[in-house]
């Protein structure tokens, strides 16, 4: 027997108010489409998915059809795909069916969610393909539990779903993280809570963190596998495999392959800004550092790029505004999407701190000389602009001018 196993597709993913929106958006698509044509092209006897095959609970109708034209290929191979839900594809409101629920009804597929006996426990139903529910489905003497996303207390979960389990030849489906391999804060278990699951599962079928990882028991037996996102959902993923596990059943033995898939490029890099003189300036060093960073691209599709420029500057940094750096940008890389944080900082005149006594005047002039020559327009007139703005501060003070008269120092008449 052999069956796929991925997890965290996230359909619906894009950026709202971008230009690469309607592009993004399709690229999960896209990568699903390419995992259920390996299952169909090898012929596996299913596919798992281990949560969040949607990116938010509440999706767009268009989304849902779209999700319908994907895995049709899966249903007309009779190939079952079964599913949990994870944290993204929950629906808050209970009395509504959702769009996990549908899918399992019409028989795309078979969405799989434990019962709950009176005393607290869980109760693994037979999966009822006309209900479209239940917690548990046999094939081929493989039985397969599902558990999707139950939060910050799924460690002391475990000896419950494992007493409720009475069957051999088990898989466990389950939507949690392991703490010191899960990528993610929220929703892990203890790495010693997970253990006793490999007693009771040959394989224990992760999702939730969108790294790949392997857990295993402290006699070092592999016993559950995390595939990770096949395609990149987040900044911060640039350096993780992404792909999914073909694995194979022989005489109760799970052994796996991590096939890899093909995310857009993403590039999370730091520009470093350090002493550039004006806006100009920084924007030759940003455009070159930029061009070195994507030489190494091998892709002919627009990346992502997450840029975060650093460096004391001696001019202002709002004058390196967005979309000034994103014309740049699109002359040398044209990106899908771009994130840009502004951690620049302005440099003093002097570049040093100056530990000596000075009086408040001497203060005045050194804050109005920084703030101005950060001005790239004002540079080189510091001198000129500060007695022109003490001249000002002056005649109000005393409050023996008038307007004509303020004017006519701005005019350089008075």
């Amino acid at each position: 027997m052999r069956f796929i196993h991925t997890s965290d597709i996230h359909l619906g993913k894009t950026y709202r108010n971008s230009s690469g929106e309607a592009e993004r958006y399709e690229d999960f698509f896209r990568c699903l489409a390419g995992i259920v044509a390996d299952a169909v092209a090898g012929q596996v006897d299913f596919m798992l998915i281990g949560g969040d095959l949607f990116h938010v609970g509440q999706i767009l109708p268009k989304t849902f059809a779209k999700t319908i034209e994907t895995l049709q290929p899966l249903k007309d191979a009779n190939i079952p795909c079964i599913a949990i839900e994870g944290n993204h594809d929950w629906i808050h409101r209970r009395d509504s069916i959702s769009w996990m629920e549908a899918l399992s009804q019409m028989g795309y597929i078979k969405l799989l969610r434990p019962s709950r006996t009176e005393e607290g426990g869980y109760r693994f139903d037979p999966f009822d393909e006309e209900t479209g529910m239940g917690g548990h489905v046999e094939i081929d003497g493989v039985n397969v539990h599902g558990l999707g996303y139950i939060g910050a207390q799924a460690g002391s979960h475990v000896e419950r779903i494992c007493e409720a389990v009475a069957t051999d030849n088990n898989l466990l489906l389950f939507h949690v993280g392991i703490w010191t391999y899960s990528p993610v804060e929220i929703g892990n278990m203890k790495l010693e809570e997970a253990h006793p699951l490999a007693e009771k599962f040959g394989y224990v079928a992760l999702g939730h963190g969108h790294k790949p990882y392997v857990i295993e028991t402290p006699e070092k037996k592999p016993y559950a596998y995390n595939p990770g996102s096949p395609e990149r959902v987040n900044f911060g993923e640039e350096k993780y495999d992404k792909g999914y596990y073909l694995v194979s059943v022989e005489d109760g033995n799970f052994s796996t392959e991590f096939r890899t898939t093909s995310p857009r490029p993403m590039i999370v890099t730091t520009i470093d800004l350090e002493g550039a003189e004006n806006a100009a300036d920084a924007l030759a060093r940003f455009t070159e550092q930029v061009k070195e960073k994507l030489a190494d691209v091998q892709d002919d599709r627009q990346p992502l790029l997450e840029l975060k420029l650093v460096g004391r500057v001696k001019f202002h940094p709002f004058e390196l505004g967005r979309e000034r750096l994103r014309v740049a940008l699109e002359e040398i890389a044209d990106p899908l999407h771009v994130e840009i944080k502004n951690h620049l900082s302005v440099l003093s005149g002097s570049g040093e701190t100056d530990t000596t006594k000075k009086s408040l005047t001497e203060i005045e002039q050194d804050v109005l000389r920084d703030l101005i020559g950060s001005g790239s327009d004002y540079q080189g007139r510091e001198e000129e602009l500060i007695r022109l703005s003490m001249a000002l501060r002056s005649a109000v003070q005393k409050g023996d001018v008038d307007g004509d008269e303020l004017l006519a120092l701005l005019d350089g008449e008075g």
